[in-house]
């Protein structure tokens, strides 16, 4: 997965509420939700006169340095941006993530019922980022996931073209390390499959040390690595 492909998936799935061209950034406005869709990018090679530019563009500068971006990566540090939150990207075929599941034990839907919206709020994923989810164009589904008749775990999938991603997997602490991450994952593919996605995409703090290891366990490798800088 190149990291062009990688970009151009998470725009698509995870969408800003606005953007719009500077030289050769790209500024975008994500309305209150996250990272992902507030942070700048850069195509190609860039001047210290366009640096200057973008820098005095952002109210809040935040850039998106993907692999490959060395020298943009050292003259922002050169600036003082400091690292922050380097990204992990991991992917596998959807067929090989599917999986027969319990009935009920996860399902998508859409819009999100208040019981998903609840668990992503209790991680910290409220109104904005739902905001993100309704924004997506293409094929998207919530899913919500039970453990013991309980409501236990919910995350986000769309797809674009043949490429499915999955976003803002959350379970609720009292559920943890009882398998509803992995049956979140299988549900997804199998919703991805039902829409012709033929690969499962997600991205992951490289502090997450616990989520990288199911994924790992699942068969997921890694796929590209990118980091945020923010001054």
């Amino acid at each position: 997965m190149s990291p062009e492909t990688l970009a151009e998936v998470m725009e698509a799935t995870w969408p800003p509420a606005s953007y719009r061209t500077l030289g050769p950034f790209t500024l975008r406005d994500g309305a209150g939700g996250g990272k992902r869709v507030s942070a700048a990018s850069c195509d190609g090679p860039v001047t210290e006169a366009e640096v200057d530019a973008a820098e005095a563009a952002m109210a809040q500068p935040l850039m998106l340095i993907r692999a490959g971006q060395d020298r943009l990566d050292a003259t922002l540090a050169a600036r003082g941006w400091q690292i922050i939150d380097p990204v992990v990207a991991y992917a596998a075929p959807v067929q090989a993530l599917t999986a027969d599941l319990p009935t009920l034990a996860a399902f998508p839907h859409w819009p999100p019922l208040e019981v998903a919206r609840s668990i992503w709020a209790e991680g910290g994923i409220g109104p904005a980022r739902i905001a993100v989810m309704e924004r997506v164009g293409g094929p998207k589904a919530a899913l919500l996931a039970r453990s013991g008749d309980r409501p236990a775990g919910a995350a986000f999938v769309a797809c674009h073209g043949s490429e499915a991603m999955l976003h803002a997997l959350e379970v609720r602490p009292s559920h943890r390390r009882q398998g509803v991450g992995q049956t979140l994952i299988h549900a997804a593919a199998n919703w991805a499959a039902a829409q012709g996605a033929t690969r499962l995409s997600l991205v992951v703090t490289r502090q997450n040390a616990a989520a990288r290891a199911l994924y790992a366990r699942l068969g997921m490798e890694t796929v590209g690595q990118y980091h945020y800088r923010m001054k």
